[in-house]
């Protein structure tokens, strides 16, 4: 019985099989890991693309991809940094590429530098070709454009969201107003809490702390007239956010603006690319597996 079976595992076939159940073993952790980091991606919340295109392999392309670069470089290492490329006095003004990228105050160094990696593929797949374009993730925000817009106030309003969930209830409005009159006087990045309403604030690194303190006035301006009585609600604008919640509350259905699909349409098409290269891998290690 023994040596019946030491002589089945001899088989070539079996043998076959069971590297094949080995390398598809090693295939489902790929995989687990795979999707283990596809569920941490971080929510996108708009994006915006420049009409304006450029050619490929063009002198612009060339400084893009070098910004595009540099800020997944630096995004290992701290939270916030602005690029120009190509904008020196030899070369010509058309072909410079200004960008940055900034992340949530409280991301660790690794949680940041996944993020902008995140948002640096998603903006080439959401604006190909493109001079200028801005993708706002949850967690950071990357932008470039073939202008310089560095240290620059911008108050244009880019994204609001207002929860569908109201309230009547006076002490939620004074405790709101409390939380963002906190956020209003904020200098980069700020969380506060006061009772039931939490809110976060922040302004990008290349604002001054007057021009930080100029969008985030506005910012909070907006939510209170846009979102009126919301539970919940949120404003980009170009330079800054805010933000306010009721305290163990945000209503992932709430009423939005029309860049959600445009959002849902970026995540269909990362998602399906993932898919696609999880199907290259498999048919890979088959192929690998059935040739030996």
């Amino acid at each position: 019985m023994w040596r019946k079976r030491n002589l089945q595992l001899q088989h070539p076939y079996f043998h076959k099989t069971f590297s094949l159940a080995l390398n598809l073993s090693s295939l489902l952790i790929l995989l687990s890991s795979f999707s283990a980091h596809q569920v941490k991606a971080y929510i996108f919340i708009y994006g915006g693309c420049s009409q304006e295109k450029y050619q490929p392999n063009s002198p612009f392309e060339a400084n893009l991809n070098s910004l595009l670069s540099s800020i997944t470089s630096s995004g290992s290492q701290s939270d916030f940094n602005s690029f120009a490329i190509g904008n020196g006095t030899s070369t010509s003004p058309d072909t410079a590429a200004y960008g940055l990228y900034q992340c949530r105050g409280d991301f660790k160094t690794t949680e940041c530098a996944s993020c902008t990696l995140n948002a640096v593929s998603q903006i080439s797949l959401l604006c190909p070709y493109c001079r200028g374009a801005s993708l706002q993730l949850d967690g950071c925000f990357v932008r470039y454009e073939s202008f310089d817009f560095l240290g620059k106030l911008d108050t244009n309003l880019m994204f609001k969201k207002c929860s569908r969930s109201t309230t009547n209830d006076p002490e939620f409005f004074r405790r709101r107003d409390d939380v963002l009159a906190d956020l209003q006087t904020a200098t980069g990045f700020r969380v506060t809490t006061l009772g039931l309403v939490e809110g976060i604030a922040q302004c990008l690194g290349d604002l001054s702390s007057t021009d930080c303190s100029s969008c985030l006035s506005e910012a909070v301006s907006k939510l209170k007239n846009v979102c009126g009585a919301a539970a919940a609600s949120e404003v980009y604008l170009a330079k800054c956010y805010a933000k306010y919640w009721a305290s163990g509350y945000y209503d992932s259905s709430s009423d939005t603006s029309g860049e959600d699909q445009v959002g849902k349409s970026v995540a269909i098409i990362a998602g399906s690319l993932a898919g696609l290269a999880i199907v290259v891998v498999f048919l890979s290690f088959m192929r690998k597996v059935m040739g030996d």
